[in-house]
């Protein structure tokens, strides 16, 4: 069978008894990163040395095929850099064409750094969804974060140190600069750090530079008008526009997000431009 083992993202005292029971008596391990699944086994002290195939982004779908032929005969153990398999990381090609083949797939269970940033950043748990990386082109992101500024559910999203900023100042345009949200660095590491308050106060903190690991976690929108005005609606959907949304894409998020109406938001946005 195929196993998806979830390491440590951060800690390795977060390694569990299955995991280190499992990789000890493993004779094939797909990793993300060889040289990484082989450091990891000697600080869990494993002195097992099993055969060592490399499973990336660039290959994972040429090579889905061997490794599941392989666990027709033996388990094949799949570890990725940190955290689980398939999330945001290599694993999905692989659980699919096995899926296809009949071959079954398990999982060992652990660390997940969305799990982990949900449940620490003050924001509500009971609906969420993960949006993984957003895009590096600019244009493209606020795009996204414009189309999604209706959404209800909690959101949270993976980030480079180094886009950050950028990433938090279109969020402030597509959601809203009064938006909760929750930024998550070094999750289970030393210097681990949880920066909540609006995106507005979010970007601003984050303009000398944050370094790290991150997560980003956003509010749903509360998708009720009780409290908004039209000028207010309006200005939202400026901001969109300024942040590269279309206009009707930005009144009718607005709208969602609000409850407020799409056509007297959008000819409002156009008298005031």
């Amino acid at each position: 069978m195929i196993v998806l083992a979830a390491t440590p993202i951060g800690n390795l005292g977060d390694a569990s008894r299955r995991l280190v029971e499992t990789l000890s008596n493993a004779s094939v391990v797909a990793a993300e990163d060889t040289r990484t699944a082989i450091h990891l086994m000697r600080a869990l002290g494993i002195e097992n040395r099993p055969r060592l195939i490399a499973l990336h982004e660039h290959n994972e779908r040429e090579r889905a095929a061997e490794v599941v032929e392989l666990a027709r005969e033996d388990d094949v153990v799949v570890l990725t850099d940190a955290g689980m398999p398939a999330i945001s990381d290599p694993g999905f090609p692989l659980v699919e064409a096995a899926a296809a083949a009949g071959v079954t797939v398990t999982a060992i269970p652990g660390p997940s750094a969305v799990l982990t940033a949900l449940a620490l950043s003050g924001l509500p748990t009971d609906r969420f969804t993960f949006e993984g990386f957003p895009t590096r082109k600019g244009g493209e992101r606020r795009r996204v974060f414009a189309a999604l500024a209706g959404e209800q559910r909690t959101m949270v999203f993976f980030e480079s140190p180094h886009r950050i900023a950028d990433t938090l100042g279109d969020m402030a345009a597509g959601f809203g600069a009064d938006r909760r949200a929750a930024v998550c660095r070094e999750l289970t590491k030393l210097h681990e750090e949880i920066r909540r308050g609006t995106l507005a106060e979010l970007t601003e903190w984050a303009a000398d530079g944050v370094r790290g690991e991150i997560c980003i976690v956003v509010a749903g929108s509360t998708g009720s008008g009780e409290d908004a005005t039209i000028e207010d609606g309006v200005r939202l959907v400026l901001e969109r526009v300024a942040a590269g949304a279309r206009m009707k894409e930005a009144a009718a998020a607005v709208a969602d997000a609000t409850g407020l109406s799409k056509r007297d938001l959008y000819e409002g946005a156009l008298a005031a431009r």
